[in-house]
């Protein structure tokens, strides 16, 4: 075991792959010279030159489409965009091409690329660079939508997205960058669509997503000095959905919170909710609940920010109430 940075996690997982494979390269908004935007991308340009850790002109759907191409031609792009809010500048690109060709093709053209798209509130960014939209792009097939919580998730999954073969959308989240966890190299790739159990538990299931999940754990030891046993699973994929692992879960505990920063409303944890639901309701003691960000746009000022953002303290009063009545 070792302690990294989530950003260094990123960054040598994109060095390991591409030094591993030639037709790995980087391109997005100052990827090359600075070392991108969060400095993810560090030292990157210096080992592989401009062909292969490419600046862009400031044009996500030229970019994001001019990676599109370069996947149907047999290379792997990793595509950096500076602020997940920017998905929807290139949306035609993402929805429309990337995520359609190879069903449109009947199998015969795959789209081998990656979008890593830095997500969340709490940099005080304002409305256009602080949302989350993982579920947004969930909601269309074609794509898989990963959330990495930890530097082992981030380094593990996102290797395993660039040797994918089918587009992903790689979610960051940017108040984690500078954070540090405890890594073991021996885990290699961490395969798309399995969740993880981060913490076994018997009276509550917080299933969690990135940020979430170390927010959760954090309030679950504090349940536990009140005589509350929480579980808590790392989501890591919203598509695939590891919904098997959810259901065994709350079959156990009887109870369900989910914890995603995204918009409530058409949110993840309304999808989850209904997803399992034929198959938890006999076992439910309480109905299932959530956690997400208000609809309302991300405000700049930190005063209105971070009452809106979901945090721990949300987390430890929404899963007490869920297992208070019945405790």
């Amino acid at each position: 075991m070792r302690e990294i940075m989530y950003r260094d996690a990123i960054r040598e997982a994109l060095d390991e792959e591409m030094e591993r494979d030639e037709n790995v390269l980087l391109l997005g908004e100052d990827v090359a010279f600075i070392g991108g935007n969060f400095k993810t991308s560090v030292g990157l340009y210096e080992k592989y030159g401009d062909l292969r850790v490419k600046d862009t002109p400031i044009s996500e759907a030229g970019f994001v489409g001019m990676g599109v191409g370069m996947a149907l031609t047999g290379l792997r792009p990793v595509v950096e965009l500076m602020f997940s809010d920017f998905l929807l500048v290139s949306a035609d690109q993402v929805i429309n091409q990337m995520s359609k060709i190879r069903y449109m093709s009947g199998g015969q053209a795959t789209v081998p690329m990656v979008i890593r798209a830095p997500i969340g509130a709490g940099r005080s960014s304002a409305a256009q660079h602080s949302q989350s939209m993982q579920a947004i792009v969930s909601q269309f097939p074609g794509m898989k939508v990963v959330l990495p919580s930890t530097a082992q998730e981030a380094k593990g999954l996102l290797k395993s997205a660039i040797r994918d073969d089918n587009p992903v959308v790689f979610f960051e989240h940017k108040m984690e960058y500078t954070n540090k966890f405890d890594i073991d190299d021996g885990i290699e790739l961490i395969p798309i669509g399995k969740a993880d159990i981060k913490r076994a538990g018997e009276d509550i299931t917080i299933v969690a997503t990135s940020s979430l999940v170390m927010k959760a754990l954090k309030a679950a030891e504090k349940l536990e000095a009140e005589g509350i046993s929480c579980e808590i699973v790392d989501l890591r994929s919203v598509v695939p959905l590891d919904r098997e692992t959810i259901i065994a879960s709350v079959k156990k505990t009887g109870r369900l919170l989910i914890a995603d920063e995204a918009y409530e409303r058409c949110g993840i944890g309304a999808e989850i909710a209904a997803n399992v639901m034929e198959d938890v309701f006999y076992w439910l003691d309480a109905p299932i609940a959530r956690i997400a960000t208000p609809n309302v746009p991300l405000p700049f000022s930190p005063a209105l920010e971070f009452p809106i953002i979901p945090s721990e303290d949300k987390i430890l009063e929404k899963a007490r109430a869920l297992v208070a009545p019945t405790a």
